[in-house]
């Protein structure tokens, strides 16, 4: 929260305005699903899933999926793509208060309604890679409703301390889940 200045001395708290996530990308036959936190302000302007030019999300899955140039199409296109592959893109958060796009901001968070929707809308559905911290803190439980899951390297710009190679190397297990 920050502060504006009032007359008189007082300070007066504002509030980030409350955001809104984006609906699910999955099929039914869905085998895999990739959740991330929430959408960044990038993400959030462009109404796409990992829309950041530096987010390295795209050419990852691009990776293993075997589509070198899945980041270059067009976005309605790399859904396609995915859908095709069997593979899901969603949030955990549906909604929250957040400056900026770093998952440290993140205040207030409502967290998707996961296992009953995905047991309703994707009962074929057997791995969940959670990319990034947050995303694997609120999510993880979903274990419990057994999914095989794992915690993948953030493709965030933010976690920089990786190179692409290396989260290459944690993301592409995931991907032997497709049957």
């Amino acid at each position: 929260m920050g502060a504006l200045a009032r007359p008189g001395g007082r300070q007066a708290v504002t509030q980030s305005p409350e955001l809104s996530g984006f609906p699910p990308v999955l099929a039914p036959d869905a085998a895999i699903l990739l959740l991330g936190s929430f959408p960044g302000v990038a993400s959030l302007a462009q109404a796409q899933y990992y829309a950041h030019p530096r987010n390295q999300f795209w050419r990852l899955l691009g990776a293993c999926l075997e589509v070198e140039a899945l980041h270059l199409l067009p976005y309605e296109e790399r859904l396609r793509v995915v859908v095709r592959h069997r593979v899901g893109i969603w949030d955990v958060v549906a909604s929250c208060r957040r400056k900026g796009s770093l998952d440290a901001a993140v205040t207030g968070a409502e967290v998707n309604p996961l296992a009953a929707y995905l047991r309703e809308h994707a009962p074929r559905l057997e791995c969940i890679g959670f990319n990034g911290g947050l995303s694997w803190k609120l999510g993880r439980h979903l274990a419990d409703h057994g999914y095989r899951v794992c915690r993948l390297a953030s493709s965030s710009p933010a976690a920089a301390m990786y190179s692409f190679e290396q989260k290459l190397e944690q993301w592409r297990p995931l991907f032997a889940c497709r049957s």
